[in-house]
């Protein structure tokens, strides 16, 4: 039986500060392996050297990760300012071309983080950049001790940190088997004002949005703003995503 290959976009990255790269967090790759049980196959956040079309007809599904650098703010109508960047123009170029082509095509789709915001973009929303400071929101960027230095513990990084209130008997509700959820929060930037074909299903204790789906997508196209390729291996949420998200590909698999 034929392997499902899920294609996992790559991020701009200067190796020691001078070789240009592309690069993706292994844990997105053993999620797609150990959950799913797809091979995963990188692709470069590039339009210059990745053919949509072309990749779409390779892979049963396409992974968006998440990034260091922000969506321009220029894609979502907002002057750049110092608090958006870094940036990662050409991952922006391909990645919104390729989340309309999926959706298009009913190529299961799954955003995480960055892939979440762009998902959001592509469908009309804009984003800001520190949603900590908007009235009464919290502070979504990973824990640091007290001198400002990343918190050395991975387990507390991504540990579980608010939970997401699900909208009864949408899509998420439906895979968690659950109206709440608790998550992690390693993000700054998150989704502002939802696009017309964005549907929130998902809410933070603080009202920030955490879970989307594209309108009438005909096939899976499921956003989270949280890092769910962290654990899904133990985890059951994050778990119960990947293996959603599986389903859908091998379903696609079948039809095609």
């Amino acid at each position: 039986m034929k392997r499902p290959v899920v294609g996992i976009i790559g991020s701009m990255h200067l190796a020691e500060n001078r070789f240009p790269a592309q690069r993706v967090g292994e844990r997105n790759l053993r999620a797609v392996h150990d959950v799913v049980g797809a091979l995963p196959l990188i692709f470069a956040g590039s339009p210059e050297i990745t053919d949509v079309d072309a990749l779409l007809d390779v892979v049963d599904g396409v992974v968006l990760t998440g990034a260091r650098a922000n969506v321009h703010p220029t894609r979502f109508g907002v002057e750049p300012h110092k608090s958006y960047e870094p940036y990662d123009e050409p991952r922006d170029a391909l990645a919104l071309q390729l989340i309309e082509t999926c959706v298009e095509r009913g190529v299961p789709l799954l955003g995480i983080c960055r892939g979440f915001q762009e998902m959001g973009v592509a469908f009309g929303s804009t984003l800001h950049p520190e949603i900590r400071e908007l009235p009464g929101r919290i502070n979504h960027r990973m824990p640091r001790l007290a001198n400002g230095e990343i918190h050395p513990d991975q387990a507390v990084v991504f540990g579980d940190r608010h939970n997401v209130h699900l909208t009864t008997g949408g899509v998420f509700a439906g895979i968690f088997g659950s109206d709440c959820i608790r998550v992690n929060s390693l993000h700054g930037q998150g989704i502002l004002e939802p696009g017309a074909r964005i549907v929130v299903e998902g809410l933070a204790d603080d009202g920030t949005i955490e879970a989307i789906r594209v309108a009438d997508a005909p096939g899976f196209a499921l956003g989270v703003q949280w890092h769910a390729e962290y654990d899904p291996q133990t985890n059951p949420v994050n778990r119960a995503l990947f293996e959603a998200f599986g389903a859908a590909i091998k379903e696609h698999s079948a039809r095609a």
